[in-house]
């Protein structure tokens, strides 16, 4: 197809260009996940609302962020990329400045969901883009950098939430998406090169069923331990939800042109990067999202300097997800990924043994030093196999999957970590909060080592598959 021949050759200039605006695209997206958590106390202050409605603020976004990413990036594959990541930063932006006027809570929770949906369109094609404007032999160090941002985001949300609140107001945790918007929707339109995936119809059965299912199973995950396990809704949204994405499977499995072939987990890179993304995931956003609160409910530090002593985690991604990058490179994505979830599950155990309600600070570093360096050694790498793992004209589907996938860990992690701290301890006391906060912290250890156990299960080379039958073999253009 002309469109793809065009995208084989990549400009330096270009690379450039596509590495800074996707990585900060991600970035924005990738903030909003934890971004409110450390400003609910502010927001309820000031705009009232019970404990379910604050809660709402967080896994709004989440909702929609997860069931509609693949959705997203089957658009951006049947309609260009480029024009719906230009849709995808229109709508975050608006509704990120929806968010910081809302009058209400009922409102801030619908900018929230729309936030989710903006994000889910712009996130997955932030890889595809990069992909198609990077030599194949420098991705590795692009996917770093970009792994290095997205990994400064997702880590680093309490630590910018807190902030802004502090010294600021709530409100600026969603205006500072909007200047970051408005600068990137002209270099996206005129420094970016539009691509497309297959142009296949799309598929509106497969579509409905992975969006039905996600919400079902993640409403049910988030709604569980604040309802209640065997509350009704709760278990319908889990029942239902299995269901809709049993029948997604079914449907990947038989139609002739799915939203998400099935043929794909038949790769052991495809399918063991992916179940090693939504571990790890589901390990540490558990984690970070009660580490948090530790740090500023037992610890006795404020928002910033919760954040500013969270640092060596939070930091470490930039130093060392470009590296490893280039690593993966040289040896290959396999190592480096089991390494660094290695690492970071060695890290979480650290920290959740030596947690008491007077810890030092000296005393917490070699395990958040540990995890930060575990978690970027995880990024860079595991994208790389993720977009080496199947042919060119797929990779919007599977950067879709893969997201969606690291979202329902995220939203399984915040629901398990939080299942745990209930059941074992509690907010009563410093000490009670120290008896849910460990054994939670164990658990997401135990989940990331688990993690590492998948990603050994990848194969040492993976090279991206030929085309299948039904697909004719696309012309290659000499660089």
């Amino acid at each position: 197809m002309p469109k793809e021949t065009r995208e084989t050759s990549p400009t330096r200039a270009g690379a450039v260009w596509a590495l800074a605006v996707t990585s900060v695209a991600g970035f924005m997206a990738a903030l909003d996940n934890l971004v409110v958590t450390t400003a609910l106390p502010s927001i309820r202050e000031d705009l009232g609302g019970e404990l379910h409605d604050l809660e709402w603020t967080v896994s709004a976004y989440t909702l929609t962020f997860a069931v509609l990413l693949m959705f997203g990036a089957a658009l951006g594959d049947r309609f260009g990329r480029r024009r719906l990541f230009l849709v995808g930063i229109t709508v975050f932006t608006g509704a990120s400045a929806a968010a910081a006027v809302a009058p209400g809570i009922d409102s801030l929770i619908a900018a929230r969901a729309v936030q989710g949906v903006g994000a889910a369109i712009m996130m997955p094609l932030t890889l595809t883009l990069l992909t198609a404007a990077v030599p194949p032999a420098r991705r590795g160090m692009a996917y770093g950098v970009w792994g290095a941002v997205n990994g400064l985001a997702v880590a680093s949300g309490p630590l910018i939430g807190g902030t802004l609140t502090e010294h600021i107001s709530w409100q600026w945790i969603f205006w500072l998406n909007v200047p970051l918007g408005l600068a990137l929707l002209p270099l996206a339109r005129l420094r970016l090169r539009e691509s497309h995936g297959t142009g296949a119809p799309l598929d509106i059965t497969g579509t409905l069923l992975a969006s039905g299912g996600l919400f079902g199973i993640v409403y049910g995950l988030v709604r569980g331990p604040a309802d209640g396990w065997t509350a009704g809704p709760v278990l319908l949204g889990l029942l239902a939800g299995t269901a809709l994405l049993t029948g997604f499977v079914l449907h990947g499995a038989r139609a002739a042109r799915p939203m998400l072939p099935m043929r794909l987990f038949r790769s052991r890179a495809f399918a063991g990067v992916n179940a090693a993304s939504m571990l790890m995931f589901l390990g540490m956003f558990g984690s970070i999202f009660l580490l948090s609160q530790y740090m500023q409910g037992v610890l006795g530090y404020s928002p910033t300097e919760a954040g500013l002593r969270m640092l060596p985690w939070t930091g470490m991604p930039m130093l060392v997800a470009p590296i490893a990058g280039i690593l993966s490179d040289r040896m290959g994505g396999r190592p480096i990924v089991a390494a660094g979830l290695f690492l970071q599950a060695a890290g979480l155990a650290h920290l959740g043994y030596v947690a008491t309600t007077d810890v030092s600070y000296s005393v917490q570093l070699p395990g958040l030093v540990i995890s930060g360096v575990g978690m970027a050694l995880f990024f860079a790498p595991a994208s790389h196999l993720v977009m080496s793992s199947v042919r060119t004209t797929e990779q919007g589907v599977a950067s879709g999957a893969n997201n969606a996938l690291r979202e329902v860990g995220g939203a399984l992690g915040i629901a398990v970590a939080s299942s745990i701290f209930a059941a074992q301890g509690g907010y009563e006391t410093p000490q009670t909060f120290v008896d849910g906060l460990r054994p939670a912290l164990a658990v997401g250890a135990a989940v990331v080592a688990l993690a590492g156990a998948a990603a050994l299960a990848i194969p040492r080379h993976t090279p991206a598959p030929g085309p299948t039958r039904p697909t004719p073999t696309p012309r290659k253009v000499p660089a």
